[in-house]
């Protein structure tokens, strides 16, 4: 029996004593593990960088503008008659008094030749009265009588020629004519629309400011103006009216400005985008838009500082800074706050940082950020 109790006993301290010295060298394990985790050094995040730039920008109000032409009109007839002849295709260009439609004007020619022969037969007459009234064969009422006949036949023969003339509907002026809406063989009435006739070079984009903007308008004022129809282009023109008067329901005033259109593809009715650019200028800081983290909190930038690290040597050191933002233009925003002239900032990169965190900096392949920039086409 003590035997085996002595056994038990030396199996049990056998066991012990192995997991004891297991213990100890998982113990050590452990120990060497964070020693190493705290002697280790995480390599710098890759960045790009720039500096922030202070800059002059114009200043410049922007509106919605609506296209006008500089001449537009509906043709359509000014008497009714059948469409006996459509000269010309739609969206074409046009120039001034070109027949486009001619109405049938039979009926009037023929009342035509009739007056024509009324107004030669009174005008015979009226010769012969005038001869015989010098001979004093006949009485002054005869003569009277002569002229205003023939002062007749003569307004006979001139209301024919206009309402023929009338049967002819021309351009009023150069332009390009919109889809026709009438057909050959078709009867108009007074005042159907025929087709639309509009002048679009140049031509006018209308937008409105607010009254505050009255003291700063100029006639010859620069203005930009881009559309989403042609995102890459821009075209510069001039104020050329402003209104004299500010709606009373809205405050705010009518203007009109001028801008060039040689290849025809702005068009009345579109929707613009325009900048009133005026000629003073303001002192700005801007950086680049990607550098900014924006959150509900705020906005903020990573600034890149100098600090010497454990072994005394210089390294590149991120700090989160906040941020107010003024105007974006193209690819730079304005910093109202926060940062100031000089001050190196992380562009790219900066998602994966935190306060205190060393950073690289390679701006070989940094985006260049630019004021007007435009993309190239795919």
């Amino acid at each position: 029996m003590k035997s085996e109790l002595k056994q038990r006993i030396a199996v049990v301290v056998a066991l012990l004593a192995l997991v004891a010295i297991l213990v100890g060298l998982k113990a050590g394990q452990i120990v060497t593990m964070v020693r190493a985790s705290e002697a280790f050094l995480p390599p710098p995040e890759a960045v790009t960088s720039t500096e922030v730039q202070a800059t002059e920008w114009e200043t410049t109000r922007a509106a919605i503008g609506t296209l006008v032409a500089v001449r537009g009109v509906t043709l359509g007839a000014e008497v009714p008659g059948l469409v006996t002849d459509i000269a010309f295709e739609s969206g074409s260009s046009v120039k001034k008094g070109v027949a486009l439609v001619k109405l049938d004007s039979s009926a009037e020619e023929a009342q035509l030749d009739s007056a024509n022969a009324d107004a030669t037969l009174a005008k015979v007459t009226l010769e012969r009265a005038k001869t015989l009234r010098e001979k004093g064969a006949n009485a002054q009422a005869d003569l009277d009588s002569a002229e205003a006949r023939a002062a007749q036949a003569s307004a006979t023969v001139a209301n024919l020629r206009a309402i023929i003339a009338k049967k002819t509907v021309r351009a009023p002026f150069d332009g390009r004519i919109s889809i026709r809406e009438v057909e050959l063989g078709q009867i108009l009435s007074p005042g159907t629309p025929i087709a639309s006739l509009q002048t679009v070079d140049p031509i006018y984009a209308d937008f409105w400011l607010p009254q505050q903007a009255m003291a700063e308008l100029r006639r010859g004022e620069r203005v930009r103006m881009r559309t989403d129809s042609f995102p890459g282009a821009r075209w510069d023109g001039q104020v050329s009216v402003v209104n004299p008067e500010v709606d009373p329901a809205t405050r705010n005033l009518r203007v009109r400005a001028t801008f060039p259109n040689h290849d025809g593809r702005l068009v009345p009715g579109m929707f613009a985008n325009v900048e009133l650019v005026s000629s003073e200028k303001r002192s700005v800081l801007v950086i680049p838009a990607t550098a900014v983290i924006f959150a509900p909190y705020g906005d903020t930038v990573f600034v890149i500082e100098d600090k010497p690290d454990a072994a005394g040597k210089t390294a590149s050191v991120v700090r989160q800074q906040f941020v107010r933002l003024g105007e974006r233009r193209g690819d730079l925003v304005a910093v109202t706050s926060g940062l100031t002239a000089g001050q190196r900032i992380v562009t790219t990169g900066a998602f994966k940082l935190r306060n205190g965190v060393k950073v690289a900096v390679n701006n070989a392949l940094a985006p260049k950020a630019e004021l007007d920039p435009k993309p190239a086409e795919e």
